[in-house]
């Protein structure tokens, strides 16, 4: 068949992905994606019934996780507990009232996201795009409480339903 329904990112995203070169993934195998975001991994939930297979995918299946696979995401976890902690740093070292929640690096490292709850004061976002300069990468924002409070609706896992915001920054 080659349509799986995939869980990915920090907050457990489920979307549908195509295999890229038809190979068979039982449920729970651990694989590399390419979503909208960019490569990240994610868990196969199931094989979406004829209905859902026919809905537009939002990426692809690349491959099974790999060793290698395992210790990148090793490295770029310790990395996003360092970005974590430098937020954290930089927004009580000057009085920023923002709620970081988490941050997220994607197995490419082109991507570091942000969590924060509720909204982000200006001063935040200034302050994610420094780091994402000394990480060199895009940082996206995450309205994380918009998302609880309304659910996951129609359009669930775009970036209108999350409520995020775009800030580019080096590359």
């Amino acid at each position: 068949m080659g349509h799986y329904l995939v869980r990915y990112s920090l907050l457990g995203q489920i979307g549908r992905f195509r295999s890229a070169d038809g190979t068979s993934y039982p449920r729970r195998a651990r694989v590399v994606i390419r979503s909208h975001r960019g490569l990240e991994l994610g868990e196969v939930v199931a094989q979406p019934d004829a209905t859902t297979a026919m809905r537009e995918m939002e990426g692809q299946i690349l491959r099974r996780v790999t060793v290698e696979d395992n210790l990148l995401a090793a490295r770029l976890d310790k990395h996003r507990h360092q970005a974590f902690n430098a937020c954290a740093s930089l927004l009580q070292e000057n009085d920023v009232p923002a709620n970081l929640i988490d941050v997220e690096h994607l197995l490419d490292g082109q991507g570091l996201f942000f969590y924060f709850l509720g909204e982000i004061p200006a001063e935040a976002e200034a302050y994610t795009e420094q780091l994402a300069a000394t990480y060199e990468t895009t940082v996206e924002f995450r309205k994380f409480a918009q998302t609880l409070a309304e659910g996951c609706g129609p359009d669930c896992g775009t970036a209108a339903a999350a409520g995020n915001e775009k800030r580019g920054t080096g590359g």
